[in-house]
């Protein structure tokens, strides 16, 4: 009777960073909230002029007018809130006192529970990287010292699901795309994306979604928290 081979343990497992190791809704709105309290003490005409709503409106108009931002959402929200300044007559120079402030509530994220320790298991087996288009601060939120690499789109010029940031941080790491795990969140731009560019992906589905299937992606595994993502792999690799 024959079996299916097992695949050799992988070189390296790849993640994406916010709404996979930790939920980033809630972060973002008590940091916008954060902001606008540092305004109404700091830029007050700011804050009178413009609600959180109408800020994060007009960063959408922005963006619709300069796709380019996708790349560098923290560039977008700096130029959203220059334009606000402006047309309030605030002083420009605190723009950057107010990003200041708002990054530091940006990267206050807490991990999911299963973050920390699964990531401990996974370092003596593979190499570990990170490839996001997001702006979160790894070394500020005290999880840098976990992955070799980190690749984001602000700083590599491209962004998921382009194939070539996958390809990047792969070749940072000295291994094959086929030797490469890519673990995210999203079956588009993560799952997708990594396949594309010759990686296995994992979908870290917590909620239960089938939105994979709305979209024909088939991910190489569906795993709801890294407990079963590490069952995934024992089952599947040597």
């Amino acid at each position: 009777m024959s079996t299916t081979p097992r695949r050799t343990w992988p070189k390296a497992i790849l993640f994406d960073l916010d709404d996979t190791l930790w939920p980033i809704a809630p972060v973002i709105l008590q940091a916008e909230q954060t902001l606008h309290t540092w305004l109404h003490s700091n830029a007050p005409r700011v804050a009178e002029r413009f609600t959180i709503d109408a800020l994060r409106q007009a960063r959408l108009a922005l963006l619709a007018q300069q796709p380019e931002f996708e790349l560098d959402l923290g560039a977008l929200r700096r130029a959203g809130l220059l334009s606000a300044f402006e047309a309030a007559g605030e002083d420009a120079a605190k723009v950057e006192q107010a990003m200041v402030h708002f990054y530091a509530a940006r990267n206050a994220v807490i991990p999911y529970d299963d973050v920390v320790p699964g990531l401990l298991r996974l370092k003596g087996r593979s190499l570990l990287g990170s490839v996001t288009n997001g702006n979160a601060d790894l070394q500020a939120i005290g999880l840098s010292h976990h992955f070799k690499v980190s690749v984001a789109a602000s700083q590599f010029g491209r962004a998921k699901p382009d194939p070539a940031i996958f390809l990047a941080a792969c070749e940072e790491l000295g291994v094959d795309p086929a030797d490469c795990v890519y673990v995210g969140d999203d079956v588009l731009l993560d799952v997708q994306g990594a396949q594309r560019a010759g990686l296995r992906a994992v979908w870290l589905n917590r909620t239960g979604s089938a939105r994979h299937l709305e979209h024909g992606v088939v991910p190489d595994a569906i795993c709801r928290s890294f407990d079963e993502l590490l069952d995934w792999l024992k089952r599947e690799h040597d």
